[in-house]
């Protein structure tokens, strides 16, 4: 039976102190990289297109993928790098001529980062039940208690975006990427003998986590009921859409001094300094 009392000064609402199998963070770090005139590859028709127009702007950029691979550093107990790499898919618009309707050609970009983060050490094996396998009498594989490195990451900010002409225009720009990111593309063909390239600049936040299975020791106040009810009322669609407050600032800047809505009368104005 876990003991009460380390807690008992601290909060008299703790009911016990409770064990839980859960994630640890032993280290984590925060980035903010600028990521300049990353070279952008295009397939057969996107840089086609790029190759005919006169101007090229940036749609968006999305993280599509993040490959992470870790391994311990040698004489460095505890300790393990973690290699990123990113994976961008970028839209652009592409102008023939002035004034026309833009035609969309898709890129993708990559880059690569290193961090070494602590991530503590320990080599037990740890033996599940599985239910499927019950049949046969056969556990579940082993799981090690390495540690696992988790990426958050935002989508990049667009900084800049330049158009070069190629020097050499008969070297293929072959960057390998995974399938996955690549099901969007109609055609996947490498591009040759390119005359325009684009390098973009990119804005970067993230955050890397070193995470372990630990047991720990926490306080429990109660279990967690929900304190509201289910509205399951979808009789009368309309009488439900009107219960949903308008979404005024959707519409309306918010004044970044005091808060308020450029459409709030005066004395509401007065109620938010």
């Amino acid at each position: 039976m876990p003991d009460n009392s380390i807690f008992e000064t601290k909060d008299k609402r703790i009911k016990e102190a409770v064990c839980i199998d859960t994630k640890r963070i032993f280290d984590s770090c925060v980035s903010k990289d600028c990521l300049e005139d990353l070279r952008v590859t295009f397939f057969s028709r996107s840089q086609r297109l790029i190759d005919e127009a006169v101007t090229v702007k940036t749609r968006d950029c999305t993280i599509e993928e993040v490959s992470i691979d870790v391994e311990e550093v040698p004489f460095n107990r505890g300790f393990y790098s973690v290699d990123i790499t990113f994976y961008f898919k970028l839209c652009f618009d592409t102008y023939a001529a002035p004034c026309t309707t833009p035609q969309v050609a898709v890129g993708f970009a990559q880059f690569n980062k290193k961090c070494i983060l602590y991530g503590s050490d320990g080599n037990v094996k740890v033996f599940v039940s599985n239910p499927s396998c019950e049949a046969i009498d056969c556990p579940e594989s082993p799981q090690y208690t390495n540690p696992v490195a988790k990426v958050q990451a935002v989508d990049p900010v667009i900084l800049a975006t330049e158009v070069r002409d190629c020097c050499d225009c008969n070297v293929c720009l072959c960057t390998s990427f995974p399938q996955s990111i690549l099901k969007s593309v109609e055609d996947t063909i490498p591009s040759c003998g390119a005359s325009k390239a684009v390098l973009v600049t990119l804005g970067l936040f993230s955050i890397v986590q070193m995470e372990r299975d630990a047991q720990i020791l926490i306080p429990a106040y109660d279990y967690c009921l929900p304190d509201r009810e289910c509205n399951c009322n979808t009789s009368n669609p309309c009488e439900t859409f009107q219960s949903i407050d308008f979404p005024v600032e959707e519409f309306f800047p918010v004044d970044r001094e005091n808060g308020c809505s450029c459409c709030e009368a005066p004395e509401e104005k007065e109620n938010c300094d």
